[in-house]
Formats: C-alpha cells, structure tokens, sequence
C-alpha cells in the first residue's frame, strides 16, 4: 500500500485560495491514479480531481473551473489548486492514490474551513 502525506489546509475566507499537496511513498511507476476527494459533515466522499497516469485529469462538477490538479510525476506528488473558495468547499480533504495492483491508498485528511 503507497503511504500518503498530506500538506496545506486550514482556515480560509469565502472568495480565498488554498493549494493542498500530497507526496506519495512509492514510485510513481505503480501508481497509476492519483487525486483528491473530499467529504463533508453528513455527506458522502466526493471526487474533487484525479490524475490518471499524468495524462488524464477528471474534475467534480461542484469544483470545475476553479481547480486545478497538479501531478509531478519525478517528485510522486501532486497538488491541488482551489480558487474562490465556498463555505460549501468546507470538507475534510483526502488525497487518494490506486496503484497497478488494484490497491487503494488514502491519507489521513486535512481539514478545510470556508468561513468568515
């Protein structure tokens, strides 16, 4: 299993930015998705971004055209970039990782405040 750390979050103001990074154990070689989802109180995990094999990026409808996912495929990192941050972007932020094995890795999470 590719152990994840996750880096950033915190308190940001509504209209703000934030930038989440995630270094990941094992060689980028393995794995083949890497992403974010997050989960807000009473709701379910949703996707935020992913990367498949440094080509493709998907994005979740409720964060599209203000986001952007960063792969770095040498370092075994990637990065989430979020513009106009909403109280509703208010979650706990997961960075996610599937490997050629089939295996799914996740990080501890790192808390996001949308607030005034």
């Amino acid at each position: 299993q590719v152990q994840l750390v996750e880096s950033g979050g915190g308190l940001v103001q509504p209209g703000g930015s934030l930038r989440l990074s995630c270094a990941a154990s094992a060689s980028i070689s393995i794995i083949n998705i890497m992403g974010w989802y997050r989960q807000a109180p009473g709701k379910q995990r949703e996707l935020v971004a992913s990367n498949t094999r440094g080509r493709v990026t998907n994005y979740g409808d409720s964060v599209k055209g203000r986001t952007t996912l960063s792969r770095d495929i040498d370092e075994n990192t990637v990065s989430l970039q979020m513009n106009s941050l909403k109280p509703e972007d208010t979650a706990v932020y997961y960075c996610y990782a599937n490997d050629m094995f089939g295996v799914n890795s996740w990080g501890k999470g790192t808390l996001v405040t949308v607030s005034s």
